[in-house]
């Protein structure tokens, strides 16, 4: 059987700029529309309203000329309005050849805001689109409020759709203007239009007041709706609208009978660009395209997966352009590190793995977030510090005010025997220092001299867990180096210099 193609109308650079605090400027435009049409392959893009500024014309002006140079001249949309030749005059103006036409699909609308009756406002409509054909400019129907007309004035809506049927028009696109339908309603209203009207194209565009944009849209498909409207990352005024991604996703695995051009590779690399150029962020959790959506947290999902993938669904990450990952933290266990340790290549025994595990196990009860970039570090720490400890520190006290020399109080156990000092330092950790000086001095012990401090992160992380010091030391004519690690600086130090003691001791 062969399978019936849903056309796909982005409208992220029209609806979705009407997400609070986000405008995007004409080279933003021009870059998002030749991405849309020519990588992620939507059909149709909406790309301004018209009227709305200077800047708006010349965006849709270079879309238009790079569009009609590449064969996408008819794929470029552009909100309009029935305003007695206004709208028609800045299209002119601008270059574009397709208007969607904003009109009243509720009588509510029609009565309270236009204050007309539904003959003059079909016969401004008419008027409309007949000047446009006449600048061959073709025109799509936007029935704004459908979804309350077909609750509260039906037989206006069909009033409206038996006049649409005799315009020269290629769409009637059907808005949640409020985003308040039902799947169930969708389906049922849906369902009777295309019914009633199967010589025209019907677009359903969802909102997500409710959440339920997605399965409004897959409900709108199963009724026979023709094309849909989608926004990158469902941007869009109030909840957004309903979202490219999860959209795509579903309708390809729950709806077999259809397919959409979309090239889902694409997706997320789309996703990404969006939402650096708005500063509007992704959700972690977000479907498809959010960090966490494909990253297994816990020990016994890390588990399953390497067990003929228990824990596997449909939605796998290389559909999308991404990798499965697998989260260190407090719940992650043996096999999450073992998932990670073999991305970076690295084999370590069980009593290894045990050592590690328990590390981050410690940084994830401190609510730390650890990384695969942490790793390498981790294991490091661990593996190293198994020198004899003769020396360790039992406690300390660290004091920075502003106006006050930082202060430090130190408690050190050598060999059993617990002794205590305090100092005063140019910062925390020379504070620290010389309160050990003090404490060594007084024990008639030789500390060796610090050369060189380095702090750093662990490279390509992106997370705050860990902090690594790495301190040389010379001691007579040997120098060496210890390391700490720990998610503040100053205590990774410390660390460090606890490891120069025990070394020092034996």
């Amino acid at each position: 059987m062969k399978k019936r193609t849903i056309e796909i109308m982005d409208t992220t650079l029209r609806d979705g700029e009407q997400t609070s605090g986000v405008s995007f400027s004409i080279a933003e435009k021009l870059t998002l529309s030749k991405l849309l049409l020519d990588e992620l392959k939507v059909d149709r893009i909406e790309i301004a309203s018209a009227r709305v500024s200077k800047g708006e014309l010349k965006a849709v002006s270079e879309i238009s000329q790079w569009a009609e140079s590449n064969g996408h001249f008819e794929r470029i949309e552009v909100l309009t309005f029935v305003d007695g030749g206004t709208s028609m005059d800045w299209m002119i103006q601008s270059g574009a050849k397709v208007q969607n036409l904003l009109t009243k699909g509720s009588l509510n609308h029609l009565k309270y805001q236009l204050k007309k009756t539904p003959n003059q406002h079909f016969k401004a409509i008419e008027e409309n689109v007949l000047s446009a054909q006449k600048e061959r400019i073709s025109t799509n129907l936007y029935l704004e409020d459908w979804s309350n007309g077909m609750r509260n004035s039906p037989e206006y809506v069909k009033d409206y759709l038996s006049f649409a049927s005799t315009l020269p028009i290629k769409r009637v696109l059907l808005p949640d203007t409020l985003g308040v339908m039902t799947y169930y309603e969708t389906f049922t209203f849906i369902s009777e239009v295309v019914k009633n009207h199967p010589e025209i194209h019907f677009d359903f565009h969802g909102h997500n007041d409710y959440d339920l944009s997605v399965a409004n849209t897959l409900e709108a498909v199963r009724a026979g709706c023709h094309g849909l409207h989608l926004t990158v990352n469902g941007m869009g005024e109030r909840a957004g609208n309903t979202p490219m991604a999860s959209t795509v996703a579903t309708l390809k695995d729950f709806l077999p009978e259809v397919e959409v051009n979309i090239n889902e590779s694409s997706l997320y690399k789309v996703s990404k660009l969006v939402a650096t150029f708005t500063g509007f962020r992704i959700p972690a959790n977000k479907p498809i395209v959010g960090q966490n959506v494909f990253t297994q947290t816990a020990g016994i999902h890390a588990d399953g997966d390497k067990k003929k993938n228990l824990y596997f669904n449909d939605l796998l990450p290389e559909r999308f352009g991404r990798t499965r990952e697998y989260a260190l933290g407090k719940t992650s266990g043996k096999a999450n590190i073992q998932k990670n340790l073999q991305k970076l290549g690295i084999t370590l025994n069980d009593y290894e793995i045990k050592k590690v595990t328990q590390r981050i196990i410690e940084l994830g009860d401190k609510k730390e977030i650890v990384t695969t970039e942490d790793l390498p570090y981790i294991i490091s720490d661990v593996l190293n510090s198994n020198t004899e400890q003769k020396v360790s520190v039992k406690s300390y006290v660290l004091t920075h005010a502003k106006g006050l020399q930082p202060n430090t109080v130190v408690s050190l156990d050598i060999d059993g025997e617990v002794l205590e000092e305090n100092a005063a330092g140019d910062g925390q950790f020379d504070a620290f220092m010389n309160a050990i000086k003090k404490i060594y001095k007084n024990k008639k012990l030789i500390l060796p001299q610090l050369i060189d401090y380095a702090v750093r992160i662990p490279p390509g992380s992106n997370s705050d867990a860990l902090c690594e010091t790495l301190i040389s030391w010379k001691n007579g004519n040997k120098e060496f180096i210890t390391r700490g690690l720990d998610s503040d600086q100053t205590v990774s130090a410390i660390k460090a210099t606890e490891k120069m003691l025990n070394i020092i001791s034996t």
